[in-house]
């Protein structure tokens, strides 16, 4: 690779920043856990295992059932706040209106 070619690599590796993702997880017992991640599957194969949230630890995770994706961390992490903040059937709705 040339000289050009590797700024150019770089380039558009600084212009074109990674997405982030929130999403919704289901637990066996029925409630939804919000979080943030820069690979949501991943992540739900982490609350599957037991590595991930303590969330989970009382009640399995089951299903990853709301992803949205956002332009940077910082919109992730207000819209988790935002989420989070929702009731339990704004939640739903959520859920519901992706599908």
């Amino acid at each position: 690779m040339n000289d050009t070619a590797l700024v150019a690599t770089v380039a558009d590796e600084i212009v074109t920043p990674k997405p982030w993702f929130v999403y919704l997880v289901r637990a066996a017992n029925g409630s939804l856990y919000c979080g943030i991640s820069d690979d949501p599957h991943k992540r739900f194969a982490k609350h599957q295992s037991g590595k991930g949230a303590r969330f989970f630890h009382s009640s399995p995770a089951v299903a990853l059932v709301y992803v949205q994706t956002l332009e940077s961390k910082g919109a992730a992490l207000r819209q988790e706040l935002a989420i989070k903040k929702l009731s339990k059937a704004a939640k739903e709705r959520l859920v519901t209106t992706q599908r």
